[in-house]
């Protein structure tokens, strides 16, 4: 799933990069190169590999991290250095020395404030992944449409803003996709500190206090890097490499619990898999346990067995088994129970196991598994069955991962349910005091296959009693598919539909901007920034997890607009649009786009937005937008 969303892209911006194959050109005509060893995907929106246009916004550095040690070194391994350094020179945008300069520039005056820690100041705002923000928002149903434009930035040399921030007393904890950890003033969007990191930032923020009483931020960067960084002065605790495969890649956020760091792998080997000469495939998901304290490994949990050999596929390369079955989304925890729970995408090569597209339930003080629930099995798929290649399993599956967090709420009744959403549309709840038994399912809309990021995608919200839960569904043109993208609101208790917010494009969408296909139509496209930021987006589904506050469900989508919906019925209270041009106050002309991943971040009397995400042919943006409501009008005197 994410499979694919971070399929061939697979590490946004240090990482995302490019699938080379074998050498044979000179390095001296690196156009030839690209076009005979990188084209064959990167040209070809289908492999969901970033296109040329996204890539010519990345810095050298990046690129050649990306080659060197990063995502794609097994692609680029059989290029000699003179060629990789080549192929990057002839992409790359120049690197900018000034690039930061805007950071010294608006170094706040003041000083970064006490940092509250209490647990919900992460990905699912709360270990439970309910996305539900409880306490602390002054923003609600009434005021919503009060609220202004009150600071913006805009990030340098960045196409996606997919880490979530944190909130937490004065400051904005921001990290960017450039490898800058910020933290900001959350009234000015000032800078407090500064922290570099060796890759781009990849996963969400995570706010927790350890035993020694530090508030630290966790985090990890597309190069497989855990990093513990605290919080008040921005210096470094300590960081921890968690890469067991050369394609593992963490896409999930990390679950800080009692200072244990629990951390989801998947791969990208989905991506590599395409090309017809790679052996797939031999990696897998897997948990890992950290000490919070010192980084150190405390367990292990993998997915499936160890691959094996298994049989030579059409073009005679030898293929390996089983694998897949990754974690995309951020465990979580159960602490009544002891455990943690996580959901797993498909497996992406013979034989199949029964912990792909699960919800697995780990003891999270060794790291045993106590049971797991299959919502689809025989989902055996990867990148190569969208180019009918050599590496595509017999009858492959849909790529229907369990890609959103798990959701532990309660039903009106006040008992534990565990939520679950899949790509294929459907919902569902189990009971966790009988070993994730299934209570009901609902089928919210019919999911695409092979590759379609359909379906329920990143990410739900739940009270007690509700699951409000974006769909994605893509405008495909499929015999028997209608696409259903919109939100949705759910009873716990039974399955029952509460309300649903449809959403259509709303404009009249020109073909000639639909996602572009070619080399040469992207090198077009890169000089026309209108076919970045079409007037009418073919893209609108809401695929970004929602969040709810003070009765207010936020949920981005991928045309760009944040729509925040009554809670209650589902009424449509405000919507933000985004995929525009900002001059923003860091002085550094921007661009919003898609929100995908993550939507929003409340507190207080604000609003925090990131948007841009480039992936699959999306809109690229740099842009954190901070709303506010405007300081209370004082009484006129009569």
């Amino acid at each position: 799933m994410h499979v694919f969303v971070n399929l061939a892209r697979l590490v946004p911006a240090l990482g995302a990069l490019l699938l080379c194959a074998a050498p044979g050109i000179a390095a001296s005509d690196p156009q030839a190169l690209f076009d005979t060893h990188c084209a064959s995907c990167h040209a070809h929106p289908e492999t969901k590999a970033p296109p040329l246009a996204t890539l010519q916004q990345m810095p050298l550095s990046r690129l050649l991290s990306a080659l060197e040690f990063g995502k794609m070194q097994p692609q680029a391994a059989q290029l000699d250095p003179s060629e990789r350094q080549a192929i990057a020179q002839w992409i790359a945008v120049a690197d900018d020395a000034e690039r930061d300069n805007w950071i010294g520039a608006n170094a706040c005056s003041n000083r970064i404030g006490p940092i509250p820690v209490d647990g919900h100041r992460n990905w699912g705002f709360g270990v439970r992944n309910t996305r539900h923000i409880e306490h602390g928002v002054a923003i609600d149903a009434d005021n919503i449409g009060d609220l202004e434009l009150a600071w913006s930035l805009a990030i340098p040399q960045v196409t996606d803003m997919r880490s979530q921030p944190v909130a937490a007393g004065n400051a904005l904890f921001l990290g960017t996709q450039n490898g800058n950890l910020l933290a900001l003033d959350q009234r000015s969007g000032c800078v407090f500190w500064q922290f570099r990191t060796l890759g781009a930032i990849r996963s969400s923020l995570n706010l927790a206090a350890t035993s020694d009483g530090v508030a630290t931020l966790f985090f990890a960067d597309d190069l497989g890097t855990v990093y513990a960084v605290a919080a008040e002065n921005g210096t470094l605790r300590w960081k921890t490499p968690v890469r067991i495969f050369q394609t593992s890649v963490v896409s999930g956020s990390l679950t800080f619990h009692e200072d244990r760091l629990l951390v989801p792998l998947s791969s990208f080997e989905v991506a590599v898999a395409g090309m017809p000469t790679y052996p797939c495939c031999r990696s897998h998901g897997l948990l890992l346990a950290l000490d919070a304290l010192t980084g150190k490994t405390l367990w292990t949990y993998h997915t499936t067995a160890q691959a094996a050999k298994t049989k030579l596929n059409s073009a005679g390369v030898q293929m390996w088994g089983p694998s897949g079955a990754s974690v995309w989304s951020t465990p979580t925890v159960d602490a009544r129970r002891g455990l943690v729970y996580i959901g797993t995408g498909e497996n992406l090569s013979q034989p199949q196991t029964t912990t792909s597209d699960a919800v697995i339930a780990i003891d999270i003080a060794s790291g045993e598994e106590r049971w797991h629930f299959q919502a689809l099995a025989g989902d055996v798929w990867n990148g190569a069955c969208q180019l009918n290649g050599p590496n595509c399993p017999e009858n492959p599956g849909p790529d229907w991962d369990i890609g959103a967090s798990v959701i532990l709420s309660t039903d009106s009744n006040g008992r534990d349910r565990l939520l679950v959403g899949q790509k294929s549309g459907e919902l569902f709840a189990l009971d966790p005091d009988r070993r994730g038994a299934l209570l009901w399912r609902k089928r919210l809309s019919q999911g695409t296959a092979n590759g379609g990021n359909s379906g329920i995608h990143w990410g739900m919200a739940s009270d007690a009693g509700t699951v409000f839960a974006p769909v994605s569904d893509p405008d495909w043109k499929l015999p028997g598919y209608t696409p259903r993208p919109g939100i949705y609101a759910v009873r716990i208790a039974d399955g029952s539909l509460l309300w649903e917010h449809p959403v259509t494009r709303g404009c009249d969408f020109d073909p000639a901007d639909a996602p572009s296909a070619g080399l040469a139509e992207m090198r077009q496209s890169d000089a026309n920034p209108r076919d970045r930021w079409p007037d009418c987006s073919y893209f609108y589904a809401h695929s970004a997890a929602a969040v709810l506050a003070n009765g207010v469900v936020y949920a981005g989508a991928l045309d760009g607009k944040l729509r925040a919906l009554a809670a209650d019925d589902g009424r449509e209270l405000r919507v933000f649009e985004t995929a525009r041009a900002f001059t923003a106050s860091n002085g550094i002309d921007g661009h919003g786009g898609a929100i995908d991943v993550t939507s929003a971040v409340i507190q207080g009397d604000h609003l925090y937005i990131v948007s841009g995400y480039s992936m699959f042919g999306q809109m690229p943006g740099n842009m954190l937008l901070a709303y506010a409501l405007p300081p209370r009008k004082k009484p006129t005197d009569e």
